[in-house]
């Protein structure tokens, strides 16, 4: 027989509730100073001591609060953010539940004070395990002052779950650089067992992201405003990318999420520049309307749900990949630099100095060392080859190169001007073909090939319906799919390019990428990531030997294409080695 139905108790369920609010130190940073930020507060003082496990205290300059309210704030589901079922769909502050307070007091020594400046004296209260010990009058500066003592105390479960001091104190102050950036206009200090880790004063927002940003770096600014929502924020070069999403900062509305809709988003706006596997390091500001998002989600509050999904996913891309396409770090290897008019020195050499330099340098490289008694036998240049320094500053770059060989079957080897030029033959050959189907499927000429045995496919719920909204759609790709009752499809046709590849996998790709965006008007940035794939699996890959004229061949598709340094996946279709850091290398300056 099963047990009776009972109520549980306050203490019960404030642990509970702080089982899902209360994570680590860093979720009480996180919710005290949430709660000091709301309170109106331009001063916050965190400390911690032995990575917050022995004390947690959040000092602040707010409004305080009276001894009534200090009191209520230690119940559950007491809050000021809230007063009616109309206020959850407009939330503007970052706190509104009124569950953090005692559920950190439920597994915690907790110690209280507050006070409004129009009174004299503040209220201090003790609470262990969630039960209030004491609470008293106090004498202390306006704002409220929290002291959490020996987190877990009461639930050992929990406290060996922690993380080393280190580990703990590193969450810490990720989360605190956070809300630092996202609040430019507060001050804020940071101490780890007695020593001041960072204090950062009310600043511009600029300012603030150039002292917690890491290295210096030159950050490039962009702005946008779409009828959906407004996007701001700072890029920083390429060269600081990093192997992890870590350095992509993303706050809707001042709150910091982890949204898999925005990150999407701004990966796919700077795909065409990173290598695959490179994360930016961005700061992304989204505002839109409250009413327009749901920050309801999750007890974190981590987690927020966008009215117009889709929507918001373009804004981002948009903005973003215009301000990546305007940055002074794209540069095609054949644009000459701009032309700075000014009355000072000219930063370059006249190009008659320049031009004989060149030649000079070309003269010592296939000359040998000089002085030498008798010079090694150099290979001759390949018929043709000029040593004019204009070649290759044309639309031409590629098709100027003299070709010199392979390497390995997969490498191509060129010659410059003044320089080696390496290419991924694979990259070259996926970034044209990437570019050509771009250009298929946008004159609806994308071809398609019948399959002999049509394949049967299972999806799932969220799947079928992603591919009835968008077979159209998927016809012009080259898919052809038809309903075979329920959740099953089948797929008759597709794209002639990838005829011996596993289609049904790139169509379940597909169908994942749409799901994850949303809407319709979303298919334009989700086809994107299939074509890189039919480009991937229609060309040739790994060690391939190929012949003079088919390497030619190449260097040319690759000047009529609109190229990019990067194939679509983000690896670098060539690399450049100037003649002057060969001759360093081998001693000849």
């Amino acid at each position: 027989m099963s047990p009776p139905i009972r109520i549980l108790s306050e203490q019960l369920a404030n642990k509970i509730a702080a089982g899902e609010v209360v994570e680590r130190p860093a979720s009480v940073v996180k919710e005290l100073v949430e709660n000091a930020l709301d309170a109106g507060a331009d001063e916050i003082r965190l400390e911690i001591t032995n990575g917050g496990r022995r004390l947690i205290r959040v000092g602040d300059n707010g409004h305080g609060m009276s001894r009534e309210e200090c009191l209520l704030a230690l119940e559950r589901h007491a809050t000021s953010k809230l007063s009616s079922e109309e206020d959850l769909d407009c939330i503007a502050t970052l706190g509104f539940r009124g569950e953090a307070l005692p559920a950190i007091a439920s597994v915690s020594r907790l110690r209280l004070r507050s006070r409004q400046s129009q009174r004299i004296e503040g209220t201090e209260i003790e609470v262990e395990g969630g039960r209030i010990r004491q609470v008293r009058s106090c004498g202390m500066a306006p704002g409220t002052d929290i002291t959490v003592e020996q987190l877990f105390f009461n639930t050992p479960a929990r406290l060996k779950f922690l993380r080393s001091t280190e580990t703990e104190a590193a969450h810490v102050g990720d989360l605190i650089v956070r809300l630092a950036i996202s609040r430019p206009d507060v001050a804020f200090c940071y101490l780890h067992d007695g020593r001041e880790l960072f204090r950062v004063p009310a600043e511009e927002r600029l300012p603030r992201l150039q002292r917690l940003m890491p290295g210096d770096l030159r950050l490039f600014p962009f702005v946008g405003e779409t009828a959906v929502a407004s996007v701001s924020g700072y890029l920083a070069p390429p060269e600081a990318s990093r192997s992890s999403a870590g350095g992509i900062f993303t706050f809707v509305n001042g709150r910091f999420i982890r949204d898999k809709v925005v990150q999407h988003a701004i990966l796919q706006a700077w795909r065409p520049v990173l290598e695959k596997g490179r994360y930016p390091l961005v700061a992304l500001f989204l505002e839109l309307p409250p009413g327009d998002l749901d920050v309801n989600v999750h007890p974190t509050k981590h987690e927020v749900r966008f009215r117009r999904q889709s929507q918001v996913h373009d804004t981002i891309q948009t903005v973003l990949a215009q301000a990546i396409a305007a940055s002074p770090w794209l540069q095609r290897p054949d644009q000459t630099p701009p032309v700075i008019s000014t009355t000072a020195a000219p930063p370059y050499p006249p190009m008659a100095e320049r031009r004989e330099a060149v030649q000079q340098a070309l003269h010592r490289f296939l000359a040998g060392p000089p002085h030498h008694p008798e010079p090694p036998a150099v290979c001759e240049p390949p018929p043709g080859y000029t040593t004019d320094p204009t070649a290759g500053q044309t639309g031409d770059y590629f098709s100027s190169l003299q070709v010199i060989g392979q390497f390995q079957a997969a490498y191509i080897l060129c010659q410059g001007v003044d320089e080696l030029v390496i290419i991924d033959q694979h990259a070259a050959y996926e970034r044209i073909r990437f570019e050509q189907l771009k250009a298929s499927f946008e004159a609806h000429q994308v071809e398609s090939q019948r399959l002999l045995l049509p394949e049967s496919l299972e999806l799932s719920f969220l799947e079928a319906a992603t591919a009835r909204h968008h077979l159209q759609q998927l016809h012009r790709l080259g898919f052809e799919l038809e309903e075979f009752g329920g959740q099953t499809f089948r797929l008759t046709a597709a794209p002639r390019l990838v005829a011996a590849a596993d289609q049904p996998r790139l169509l379940r790709d597909l169908l994942a990428d749409l799901a994850a965006i949303g809407a319709s008007d979303s298919f334009d940035r989700a086809r994107d990531d299939l074509l890189a794939r039919v480009a991937c699996h229609s060309v040739v890959r790994g060690a391939h030997p190929l012949e003079h004229r088919q390497i030619e061949a190449l260097l040319a598709a690759m000047d009529r294409t609109d190229f990019s340094a990067h194939c679509p996946h983000g690896r670098p279709v060539s690399h450049r080695i100037p003649l002057r850091d060969l001759e360093k290398l081998f001693k000849r300056l």
